[in-house]
């Protein structure tokens, strides 16, 4: 046998052994895999591929930046054990998302002219939104260009939003705006984001749910201390057939802890698994009696976006984007800003809101000058008192976070309750990843920071401090 001919055998014996240590790896790690799914459950696998769904949905068709860098930034470091099997696909014709688990456990997220994007759960059909863009564009114009500040302790104010002082938890501040009595004074935005960008607000939705209950208040088609009227409730055996509107607000209705007890709690549930939000919400039970105990609940301000709905008579998601546009966002000029809705037509109140930075600070300068925008009352007097004023000593108000002392001790997420660098009259907005619309009366001051600080802080506290403090050196 020529010296030719062994080397080739013995490249083949070669190669032979490499792809049997292929396939070997390949098989521990599928077998990995049917493990840990045995171990979580395919629901749990199910919510992750939902999540980069609707996540990259909104990316990619609402706030028109990079999916690819959304699920580098936002999803990945949450799906550790996860990512490296996950695969998703942008369809920008179809304006979808689909997104894969070793091509099992198929999520897809939906756009919808001036509705955002819906999961679609079962091959559920998606009813369109005919005629919502040209209501949604109705009146806005071109936003000016980028407010870069003169003075230069507000710049450093900038600079400290956007540095990255620890290279193992990245802040990723991707917007700030700084309003001082109404006027816009300083902004810097992230690559890719810009004035008229809409970015995902989380739970800063909450408090555009606040408003939207304030608004029908004062129309004088809900009341707060008015029973809750969710039909499924309503039985006098029921436990749940007292709770107010308030105590939904307050989340202290008695309902759970509904972030707690691992990655499938009820709000994962909501979120990822079910196409009707508010059914879902209202088949849980509760953990303690109406006003006695505080726990964060999702749960309450879906069931709240659908109580106002109702109330609004929007019966489905065109006409409940017809309501919130023409009630709150535009007469607030908000034209970059829109809640989505469940496949069953109700705004996910608790979290769903993508608005720009400017937007949303225009909607905290609502807060603080009393409910009122451009000299008209937009929500009831004595609203945004309400909405602050701490409930059980927790911290939390009706929609809003508090400043003051938190003598309850309630954990969570290790979070701080306030900030106690700044006065005690402010009140706060707050969203997951570090989304913040501060309010600081005293200070006629509102500041917005948007970003993806999944696992670090991100020094707002500090931020308007600094804001403060140029302010105060300003010449008068």
């Amino acid at each position: 046998m020529g010296r030719d001919t062994k080397d080739v055998l013995e490249k083949s014996r070669m190669i032979s052994r490499v792809s049997k240590v292929i396939c070997a790896v390949l098989a521990l790690i599928a077998i990995g895999l049917v493990v840990f799914i045995k171990l979580s459950g395919r629901d749990l696998v199910q919510v992750a591929t939902n999540s980069v769904s609707r996540s990259l949905c909104g990316a990619a068709f609402v706030s028109h930046v990079d999916p690819v860098r959304i699920f580098r930034e936002e999803q990945l470091p949450n799906m550790r054990s996860l990512g490296w099997a996950m695969r998703f696909h942008v369809d920008p014709g179809n304006r979808e998302v689909r997104t894969t688990v070793l091509g099992a456990f198929a999520a897809r997220a939906v756009y919808r002219e001036g509705l955002g994007c819906v999961l679609v759960h079962d091959d559920a059909s998606v009813p369109d939104a005919d005629g919502l863009q040209a209501d949604a564009n109705a009146g806005a114009l071109p936003e000016p260009g980028v407010v870069e500040p003169q003075d230069p302790a507000l710049r450093r104010a900038l600079d400290l939003a956007f540095s990255e002082p620890d290279a193992t938890t990245h802040r990723l501040t991707k917007a700030v705006v700084i309003l001082h009595d109404g006027k816009l004074i300083a902004e810097r935005y992230a690559d890719g984001y810009g004035p008229e960008t809409p970015i995902w607000g989380h739970s800063l939705s909450k408090s555009i749910t606040n408003a939207l209950i304030g608004v029908l208040v004062r129309q004088g088609k809900l009341r707060i201390d008015q029973v809750a009227p969710i039909a499924a409730w309503k039985t006098p055996n029921d436990p749940r057939h007292a709770i107010t509107i308030d105590q939904l607000l307050r989340m202290d209705s008695g309902l759970p802890f509904d972030e707690t007890n691992g990655p499938l709690n009820p709000m994962s549930r909501m979120f990822f698994l079910k196409n009707d939000m508010a059914r879902y919400a209202t088949t849980i039970p509760l953990v303690h009696s109406p006003g006695t105990a505080w726990a964060y609940s999702n749960l309450s301000y879906v069931l709240l976006a659908r109580i106002a709905m109702d109330a609004a008579g929007a019966t489905d998601a065109v006409a409940s984007e017809r309501f919130m546009r023409d009630q709150l966002f535009a007469p607030l000029g908000m034209h970059h800003t829109l809640m989505e809705t469940d496949l069953a037509g109700t705004p996910v109140g608790s979290s769903h809101v993508y608005a720009s930075a400017r937007d949303f600070a225009r909607f905290g300068q609502l807060y603080l000058d009393d409910g009122v925008a451009n000299g008209q009352r937009m929500l009831p007097e004595g609203w945004v008192a309400y909405s602050h004023s701490q409930t059980l000593k927790t911290g939390y108000g009706a929609g809003f976070w508090t400043n003051l002392v938190n003598e309850g001790a309630i954990p969570v997420w290790d979070a701080p309750w306030g900030l106690p660098q700044l006065p005690r009259d402010m009140f706060y907005a707050r969203g997951a990843f570090g989304q913040y619309i501060i309010i600081v009366p005293s200070e006629r001051l509102v500041v917005v920071r948007l970003g993806i600080s999944v696992n670090g802080g991100t020094g707002i506290g500090d931020v308007v401090a600094q804001a403060v403090a140029a302010l105060h050196q300003a010449p008068r």
